[in-house]
């Protein structure tokens, strides 16, 4: 073999070699690993007590077959931290990747690890009580698979969605079927505003969001010790088919009560806390508390990086301690719907109160911050969780981070604008990049400014000049692969999930291209949008320079007897319900036919020919109309121009 074949050999084998932590994130991580208090091993206990058996061959698949989700996976997550991961956060996967059914209490159990969240079943007199049907009827019915094969068939008689995000009702169908709730069979309980937010929170900023919730999850990372090793607040979601059926019973004020199936429940409301519709409950005969998402085993987000209006730290703060005030002194075994149940009253009542000071904390520091002078960025740099609560593990940023939340907090009083007159009026970044990198020599120089910034360690200033580099010259020979070394050793760091999921699927973007995503199927949650929310939908994707000069148009909605004005003009779609003006065109069209139609499943003429769709008035408006939308882009870029 020729020296030359050799170095080829050898340059291959290099360029294969997986990525590995560099001293300093391995400095880093060990000095963060000294603060950590190890000594504290009671969740190990709790995550594995009552532990009743999995899936006999760990496969979660779809009706065709085909695999959705392998649990043996989680086997990976064991042992010490590998270099590559923050030791925090590795502790948190090994915790997270425990599946199976668990034992809460005589008469209360959980499927934890299957997804996202866990679905908690409660014994009634004759059948189950759910409680968060996990996200994908896939997931939700292999669940109760287990369910049934370890406690026996029973029929379900109610569900219980604690809030209004789609991890906790999207696997509803997998549990019931929806004839049964029309018939009484089964209930559905859900906070008041349940329906309107679940449908309607994501259809304004839905495709942006979603597109960023691609990196926040992870969803394109392969699985171990170099990519996705958990979400923080479970292993990972599980692929499959969203629903959702309108609740039955809305719980309106904290207090309240409800006796399901011989089991008393009482609720406490908790609105515009970690969902805009969410409540906990209290189950008196086991002394059983359920926080929903208010409480967990790690910190929460205020501002969750996929995006999402700013959460209240403080109201959180407040209801966390009312129900400590109400429950905390008499709870046996508290639940949630993230991570694993907590037991005893002394435990409890510390749990509660050090999970509210934190939030509290948060809240407070970062005003008080924001009072001296500070910017969001200098208040995230500058704060510190004092130690009592910064030890206690479930405070540590494993899904919120502390520099975030702090920056949610100042964004949520006072906006992005920091005050500096400077940045009233900023540049774009596809003019600001190419003017920086010219002021400072060239792509070359700025290049070898970034490396010589990495080499040290100095790894978040490396990213600054790199990533503006790749925005000016995204050309620059060696400039994508740098910057994805950088991200990478970012994400070594990071001890919150989101982070490192955010930084890794930079760096595969940078290395291979945007990877086109797969929609999730949630045609069951679609069909509750309502006229409104799909006329805000279109609003928000009209291309104004189509839409200067006026027209109206009216929706008939016969199956509920609504009326929607439409008017276009001066580039702007405004809506009307109930106002009886004429308009140029009406469609008379079922509510479903229309969410088909703007959804893009079925065309106009097919509605007509199924008798679905009638027009009335200049079909020529109604053309013009159609025209004026542009679709948003689910893969927009986010690390290059």
């Amino acid at each position: 073999m020729t020296p030359h074949l050799i170095a080829l050999l050898l340059a291959s084998s290099a360029a294969q070699a997986p990525p590995t932590a560099s001293p300093a994130a391995q400095a880093d991580n060990a000095a963060l690993s000294a603060t950590l208090n190890w000594a504290d091993s009671q969740d190990f206990d709790f995550a594995s007590r009552g532990f009743m058996g999995t899936l006999a061959d760990g496969k979660i698949r779809n009706d065709k077959g085909e695999l959705l989700r392998d649990l043996n996976d989680e086997a990976q997550f064991t042992g010490p931290a590998p270099a590559t991961v923050n030791p925090s956060l590795w502790r948190n996967a090994t915790l997270v990747a425990k599946h199976g059914l668990f034992q809460v209490a005589d008469g209360i159990w959980q499927v934890r690890g299957f997804d996202l969240a866990n679905m908690t079943v409660i014994r009634g007199q004759t059948g189950w009580i759910i409680v968060d049907p996990l996200t994908g009827a896939e997931a939700a019915k292999a669940a109760m698979a287990l369910v049934t094969e370890k406690l026996g068939k029973r029929p379900v008689v109610a569900v219980i969605h604690t809030h209004s995000h789609v991890d906790h009702f999207g696997g509803v169908l997998g549990v019931v079927d929806q004839a049964d709730v029309a018939t009484g069979k089964v209930a559905i309980i859900a906070p008041e505003g349940f329906l309107e937010h679940a449908v309607s929170e994501n259809v304004i900023a839905g495709p942006a969001m979603l597109r960023r919730a691609t990196y926040m999850f992870g969803q394109a990372l392969p699985r171990g010790a170099t990519g996705h090793v958990s979400s923080g607040l479970g292993p990972m979601g599980t692929p499959g088919t969203y629903g959702l059926i309108p609740p039955t019973d809305s719980i309106k004020t904290t207090g309240e009560k409800r006796t399901i199936d011989g089991v008393e429940i009482v609720f406490q409301v908790t609105p515009n806390t970690e969902a805009p519709a969410e409540m906990n409950f209290y189950l008196p005969a086991w002394k059983a508390l359920c926080l929903a998402e208010n409480a967990n085993g790690a910190m929460h987000n205020l501002l969750t990086p996929r995006g999402a209006l700013v959460r209240d730290a403080r109201g959180w703060a407040d209801y966390l301690i009312e129900a400590r005030r109400r429950w905390g002194g008499e709870t046996d075994v508290l639940f949630t719907s993230h991570f694993w149940p907590r037991w005893g009253k002394d435990h409890i009542g510390d749990y509660l109160l050090r999970h509210a000071q934190a939030y509290a904390f948060v809240h407070n520091e970062s005003v008080r911050l924001m009072n001296q002078g500070l910017n969001a960025v200098e208040i995230g740099e500058t704060i510190k969780m004092p130690e009592p609560l910064a030890k206690a593990w479930f405070n540590r940023p494993n899904y919120g981070s502390l520099k975030f939340n702090a920056r949610a907090v100042y964004q949520r009083y006072l906006g992005a604008f920091d005050g500096d007159p400077a940045n009233l009026d900023p540049l774009p970044r596809a003019d600001l990049a190419p003017r920086m990198v010219a002021q400072m020599g060239g792509p070359r120089k700025v290049l070898a400014a970034g490396k010589a910034a990495a080499a040290k360690g100095d790894d978040r200033w490396a990213a600054t000049l790199l990533s503006t580099l790749v925005r000016a010259a995204p050309d620059t020979p060696g400039a994508k692969a740098a910057l994805a070394g950088v991200y990478r050793q970012l994400a070594w760091r990071a001890e919150a999930a989101p982070w490192r999921d955010f930084y890794l699927t930079g760096a595969q973007e940078l290395d291979q291209g945007i990877k086109p995503t797969t929609q999730a199927a949630a045609a069951g949650i679609a069909a509750n949008l309502s006229v409104a929310n799909l006329l805000d939908s279109m609003s928000v994707r009209l291309v104004p320079e189509r839409a200067i000069a006026p027209m109206t148009i009216a929706f008939e909605i016969p199956d509920t007897r609504e009326r929607h004005l439409v008017t276009i003009g001066n580039g702007v779609m405004l809506h009307e319900k109930g106002v009886t003006d004429p308009a140029q065109a009406t469609l008379v069209v079922p509510r479903r036919a229309l969410i088909g139609l703007i959804g893009g499943a079925v065309k106009a003429p097919e509605l007509v020919m199924a008798g679905q769709l009638a027009i009335k008035g200049d079909m020529t408006v109604l053309q013009r109309f159609m025209g004026l939308f542009q679709p948003p882009k689910p893969d927009f870029p986010l690390v290059a121009p």
